[in-house]
């Protein structure tokens, strides 16, 4: 599928900036690829990653090739929410001058922009496209250790500044990373290079300026605001569209209802409850929920994933997977999403994933204290709604779709 990220401003506002480009938008298009778990999970190797993978086997074997100031013990290693094994959507970007080109999952659910390095000595390093700094002249070394922990294993690498490129929009002096080491067994099959991430600042890693808040600095975009219209199914002509800069009031019908972020660090809202016709069938009283473009997937705590799972008729399989009958898919419920006192629906079309069978859209995850669980609202949830995510006022807002 093929997606468009377009950088839109609707009108050439008087008090635009030179730097402005809301008057000719830049597009940029983002495709829709098959995720890492779904490529292992053909290739018959999705088992032996999930049975064997010990997160920590490179930081156990080579701690002397960490930076002397990362000290593990104090907990400077940060763990995303997620890792990208669920990850659908990329697009591509330029980095360093003259540009050279990188394909990225755009993730609500980090705050950070990095790319292997030139000097990345790991495989995976070695089946994606590295960023050779010395061939750009743009390029400053900044040279901060830094390390993230995922769940299927350890990246690991330094920070930079260069001169970030989408279309003919220039982000100047933008704070990335540049990886050295990266876990081999799941980025090896990424379609994607990096990660460019559009959380909050608090959220950093790297501890710089996320690419949005640099655009906003840089005043390139009109208005402190980006949005998603994600696209599922086979129309590869157009399947969606990232929009920075505004609102595409063609996309979506009736108003767009807000929900305030209730913690500035990632896209987190209060979330009310989960209903199946009618009645509560999960977060009884009450839940956090994670809006994240950088998974397909809904996850939620497992003994309430697991009771959702029950009421839809899915069977487990291996993996934590849950699987259903692709000829009852006619018959089973819609799954209501209670959030801001307002009801999202979604149908079986829309939470059952069609690979060479019928996968469920939700997946067990513990997130967050035992007494506060949180959920994540990844593409399955999105791509159902036209989901935007105001900075300016710290709030996401859903609208149905026009179509």
């Amino acid at each position: 599928d093929i997606l468009v990220l377009v950088f839109l401003g609707f009108h050439c506002p008087l008090h635009a900036t030179p730097n402005m480009h809301s008057c000719h938008p830049p597009r940029i298009p983002l495709t829709r690829f098959e995720s890492i778990r779904g490529k292992l999970r053909k290739r018959g190797e999705l088992h032996k990653l999930l049975e064997d993978r010990q997160p920590d086997i490179f930081v156990q074997r080579y701690p002397h090739c960490l930076p002397s100031d990362i000290n593990l013990s104090q907990g400077l290693a940060t763990e995303r929410l997620y890792d990208y094994m669920n990850a659908q959507y990329y697009g591509e970007v330029s980095l360093g001058t003259p540009p050279q080109r990188f394909t990225v999952v755009f993730d609500t659910g980090s705050s950070d922009f990095w790319v292997p390095s030139a000097r990345c000595y790991s495989k995976a390093c070695s089946m994606h496209k590295r960023f050779e700094s010395f061939m750009s002249y743009s390029y400053a070394q900044v040279g901060e250790p830094f390390y993230l922990q995922y769940g299927t294993g350890s990246l690991i690498g330094v920070t930079a500044k260069d001169t970030v490129q989408f279309s003919n929009l220039s982000i100047e002096a933008q704070d990335f990373g540049e990886s050295v080491y990266e876990p081999d067994l799941t980025f090896t099959f990424a379609h994607f290079d990096g990660v460019l991430g559009l959380g909050y600042p608090s959220l950093s890693v790297l501890h710089g300026l996320p690419v949005f808040d640099n655009m906003l600095r840089q005043q390139l975009i009109e208005e402190p605001v980006f949005s998603f219209i994600l696209n599922r199914g086979g129309n590869t002509e157009n399947g969606g569209e990232l929009i920075f800069g505004g609102i595409d009031h063609s996309l979506y019908k009736g108003s767009i209802h807000w929900v305030p972020v209730t913690e500035q660090k990632y896209w987190k809202i209060h979330m009310d409850n989960v209903k199946i016709q009618g009645e509560i069938a999960a977060c009884r009283e009450g839940c956090a929920a994670i809006v994240d473009s950088g998974t397909s997937l809904i996850t939620g705590p497992p003994s309430q994933i697991i009771r959702l799972q029950q009421k839809i008729g899915a069977h487990p399989a291996p993996h934590g997977e849950f699987i259903v009958d692709c000829r009852r898919l006619s018959s089973l419920p819609p799954i209501t999403f209670t959030i801001g006192q307002r009801e999202y629906t979604i149908t079986s079309k829309q939470y059952i994933i069609k690979v060479s069978f019928c996968l469920s859209g939700f997946q067990a995850l513990d997130l967050g204290p035992r007494s506060k669980p949180m959920w994540i609202l990844g593409d399955v949830f999105m791509s159902a709604f036209y989901c935007v995510f105001d900075r300016g006022n710290n709030r996401v807002g859903f609208a149905h779709k026009a179509k």
